[in-house]
């Protein structure tokens, strides 16, 4: 018989445990079903009590019900986006354009292609890893990814096309990326969370080019922090979109919503035939 001082899930537990693992029975759990043998389960411990994320030492995320492949120096999806993923689905039609800016793992395309059949999905990250990361996600599912700065990433002919565009970008204030848990700080791009003075340089740059990428009627979903949502819808408003904020207090996750105007046909007017 085991016993408690020499049982793998009770030791890995109280490692957790020792340094303020919130979850730490649930990460025990993980970290023993994917450790091949003992030496394995206590080098894995021993780079989550480093403080390196949980994600990355198994290799995936799960998000929306999909195991997402993750890679070191990759943005780790939040469960909160989950709820940029449902108010996307809610807004795209089988067949549609999606294009997911900022893409990180790629899991927002992913949770999107996985929901409405047929989608034509691209997605587009300025960090190499991200990208390479992004394509072992995407391409199985007919995706295709693109390295670059925002727009100047994606293919000229996208331009006007593009039915829904999602967008996590950073959103943290300069200020605050000290105060951010070390997991984050210390293991994940700083262009992937720092948003500039007020958390919304990035949502502006992505506003003042969204009209000329969207289709009409398109729209624009954009993950933003409660503090910044104002400043992130009036970025999208001041660029002729429609914005609307939606926020899930669950999931503590707000999201502006810009809608592009659907033009009027040459030679017709409100008036009718």
């Amino acid at each position: 018989m085991t016993s408690p001082a020499t049982d793998p899930m009770t030791a890995t537990v109280g490692r957790l445990r020792a340094v303020g693992c919130v979850f730490a029975e649930d990460e025990a759990r993980l970290l023993l079903s994917a450790a091949r043998t003992p030496d394995e389960l206590v080098a894995m411990t021993s780079r989550r009590v480093a403080g390196e994320p949980l994600e990355v030492i198994l290799g995936w995320a799960e998000f929306c019900g999909l195991r997402v492949a993750v890679e070191p120096g990759v943005f780790v999806p939040r469960q909160r986006t989950a709820y940029l993923v449902e108010q996307a689905v809610a807004l795209t039609r089988p067949g549609a354009v999606v294009v997911d800016l900022c893409c990180g793992t790629g899991a927002i395309g992913a949770a999107i292609a996985a929901r409405v059949p047929g989608v034509e999905l691209y997605a587009a990250d300025i960090e190499p890893a991200a990208v390479r990361c992004a394509r072992r996600n995407l391409e199985p599912l007919g995706g295709r990814t693109f390295a670059g700065d925002l727009y100047d990433a994606l293919p000229g002919e996208l331009r006007g096309r593009v039915d829904v565009l999602l967008v996590n970008a950073p959103y943290v204030p300069t200020d605050e990326i000290a105060m951010l848990p070390p997991e984050a700080r210390d293991h994940e791009p700083l262009v992937a969370l720092e948003g500039g003075p007020d958390g919304v340089g990035v949502h502006r740059r992505v506003a003042e080019d969204a009209s000329r990428w969207l289709a009409p009627g398109g729209h624009l979903l954009i993950e933003t922090g409660e503090q910044q949502a104002t400043l992130t819808a009036a970025a999208v408003s001041d660029h002729g979109l429609r914005p609307r904020v939606v926020t899930s207090e669950e999931l503590y996750c707000t999201v502006v919503i810009g809608t592009l105007p659907a033009q009027v046909a040459p030679g017709l007017d409100d008036a009718g035939p």
